[in-house]
């Protein structure tokens, strides 16, 4: 009894840190200031992947830990599906303005086809929130580790592994079933990084 009570509460604790360290903003606010990579310019072009972070992330997430404050969201991963639609739109206001700012900088194509990525997510995300909750968490991460490996060649696919990983986190803290999780998954993988992969032919000079 002793033996399953540690292991539940190691299993819980694994499934917090990986809930934790791999949750939306701060996956996505790597997976922008990497997008230029591949650009001429790099690292200095860096600069501009942290300009949209700070749209695309860091503004949602002050508003959303207000919010959480004042009481009017259950908490920083919007437990509760009725709060997130809401919360989505208001992260879309910030990275519609934030495209502008990108815009008017000069920003390289990556980034903007990266944010691009992110807005087609959040706009579906939104829309398919009051009817269930499909994960954010996996759509973000299968995102980021599928564009990774496009990006950088197949010698970083291991990062792949990390997709099953934050999913199992999800269920087993009971955010999410698996189909929610799975649905995710390949929405982020499959969806939003088709989404980029198809601006970056697109968008190329």
């Amino acid at each position: 009894m002793v033996v399953n009570s540690n292991t539940i509460r190691a299993k819980n604790r694994t499934a917090r840190w990986l809930t934790e360290t791999f949750q939306p903003p701060v996956v996505v606010s790597i997976q922008l200031l990497v997008s230029p990579l591949t650009e001429d310019g790099f690292p200095g072009t860096m600069v501009y992947g942290a300009l949209a972070a700070l749209f695309v992330c860091v503004l949602p997430l002050i508003l959303l830990l207000v919010l959480v404050r004042l009481g009017k969201v259950t908490d920083h991963h919007v437990s509760d599906r009725k709060q997130r639609a809401p919360v989505l739109l208001m992260a879309l206001g910030s990275i519609l303005a934030g495209l502008l700012v990108l815009e008017a900088a000069g920003a390289p194509r990556s980034v903007v086809a990266m944010v691009l990525a992110v807005v087609g997510g959040v706009v579906v995300l939104a829309a398919v929130s009051p009817f269930w909750k499909m994960s954010g968490h996996a759509a973000a991460i299968s995102c980021s580790t599928v564009i990774a490996v496009l990006m950088l060649g197949p010698a970083w696919a291991p990062l792949l592994l990390l997709v099953p990983a934050v999913g199992w986190s999800r269920v087993v803290l009971r955010a999410h079933t698996v189909a929610q999780v799975v649905a995710g998954s390949l929405f982020g993988g499959v969806v939003m990084a088709g989404i980029w992969w198809m601006l970056q032919g697109l968008m190329a000079p």
